[in-house]
C-alpha cells in the first residue's frame, strides 16, 4: 500500500526541505568568480538600538536648548499676559469687596496686597495696583513703591508698571500728554491727577516742586531696557492724610531692580526638569511610549512653568 492510499486521498504529499546556508566551498567559488560572498541579513533591531553618534547628541541638545529659549520668549510675551489677567480678575474682586467694607489698606501692608485702582482713560488702562515693586509683585499688575504714600495721600506717590511682559500694563505710558487725567481709588476715596511732565532717566527733567504728585514709572524699551521713563502728575483733589512709618525697600524694588535670589529656585527647577526627563526616559523603556508621555508631560509642563517664572524674576522689574 502506497502512502497516498494509506491516507485515503489521491493527492501527492509535498515535503519542504530545510533552508541551508551556503557551504564553505560555495563561498570560496563565489569569491573566485568575483562575486560578493554571501552575507546573512543584518539584525535591524540591533542596528536601531545602536549607540547614538556624538554629532547627533550635540544636535539633539542644541535643539532642546532652542526649544527652551523659544518657550521662555513665548512665556514672557504671551502666556505671562494670561497669568497677569487672571491675577487682575482675582485682585479686582478682592479690592472691590474690601472697599465696600472699608477695610482696604490705608498704609504699608503685605506685598502683593491690592491697595488701589488706577484708571487712565487716555491709554485705556484700568488696573488694580498691588503693594510692592519687586519682580514677583509686578507679575500681578502695577505695583506701589512701599516707601512712598499711597495714591491720593499727601506727598509723592510712586507706582511702577511693566512695559512689555505680564500684560504690559504700562506699555503705552509714553503716549500720555500734558493734561491727561488719572484717577485712583483707595480706601480713602477717589483722587484725580493731571499729567504735567514726561521724563527719561537718561535725560531727566528738573523735578517739580509741587508737593502732592503721582509718578508712574516704566522701562524705556520693550526689548532691551537700559533706563526708565517717568510720568509726573499733580494732585487735583484735596490730599488725604499720609501715614507715618513708611518701610525701607530693598534693591529688587527700585526702578529696573532684579531679584538675584531668584537664581536659587531657578536652578532647583532646572534640576527638577532634568530629573523628570530622566524618569520619563526610564518609563518609556519600561512601558509603552504613549503611557510614559501621558504621565511625564504634565509634570514637565508644571516644572517648566515654574522655571520660567523664576527666570523672569532675574529680569528688570519694569520690563
Amino acid at each position: 500500500m502506497t502512502s497516498a492510499e494509506a491516507t485515503g486521498h489521491g493527492e501527492d504529499i509535498v515535503t519542504f526541505a530545510p533552508r541551508r546556508t551556503p557551504s564553505a566551498d560555495l563561498l570560496a567559488a563565489q569569491a573566485v568568480n568575483g562575486k560578493a560572498p554571501y552575507q546573512p541579513p543584518a539584525d535591524r533591531s540591533k542596528a536601531a538600538r545602536g549607540p547614538v553618534s556624538p554629532i547627533r547628541s550635540v544636535g539633539l541638545a542644541l535643539t532642546l536648548l532652542a526649544v527652551a529659549i523659544l518657550g521662555f520668549v513665548g512665556y514672557l510675551y504671551f502666556l505671562s499676559g494670561v497669568q497677569e489677567a487672571r491675577a487682575q480678575t482675582t485682585l479686582y474682586a478682592r479690592l472691590q469687596g474690601e472697599l465696600g467694607l472699608a477695610i482696604a489698606p490705608t498704609g504699608p501692608t503685605t506685598p502683593g496686597t491690592p491697595v488701589a485702582l488706577l484708571d487712565i482713560p487716555a491709554i485705556h488702562l484700568r488696573d488694580v495696583v498691588v503693594e510692592g515693586t519687586s519682580p514677583e509683585n509686578l507679575t500681578l499688575g502695577p505695583g506701589h513703591l512701599r516707601d512712598t504714600p499711597l495714591p491720593g495721600q499727601a506727598g509723592v506717590s510712586v507706582v511702577f508698571g511693566r512695559r512689555a511682559t505680564f500684560g504690559a500694563p504700562f506699555g503705552d505710558l509714553t503716549e500720555l500728554s500734558k493734561g491727561d487725567l488719572i484717577t485712583t481709588i483707595t480706601s480713602q476715596g477717589q483722587a484725580h491727577y493731571a499729567v504735567i511732565a514726561l521724563s527719561d532717566s537718561s535725560k531727566p527733567v528738573p523735578f517739580s516742586e509741587i508737593p502732592n504728585q503721582l509718578l508712574l514709572v516704566t522701562a524705556d524699551s520693550r526689548i532691551t531696557p537700559a533706563h526708565y521713563v517717568e510720568v509726573e502728575a499733580k494732585l487735583l483733589t484735596s490730599p488725604q492724610q499720609e501715614p507715618g512709618g513708611l518701610p525701607v525697600i530693598g534693591s529688587a524694588e527700585v526702578a529696573l531692580g532684579r531679584d538675584d535670589y531668584a537664581l536659587v529656585p531657578a536652578m532647583a527647577w532646572a534640576i527638577a526638569l532634568a530629573a523628570a526627563a530622566l524618569c520619563g526616559s526610564f518609563l518609556a523603556g519600561k512601558w509603552a511610549r504613549w503611557p510614559a508621555w501621558i504621565v511625564t508631560i504634565p509634570v514637565v509642563i508644571a516644572i517648566v512653568w515654574n522655571l520660567y517664572e523664576s527666570l523672569s524674576a532675574l529680569l528688570p522689574n519694569l520690563y
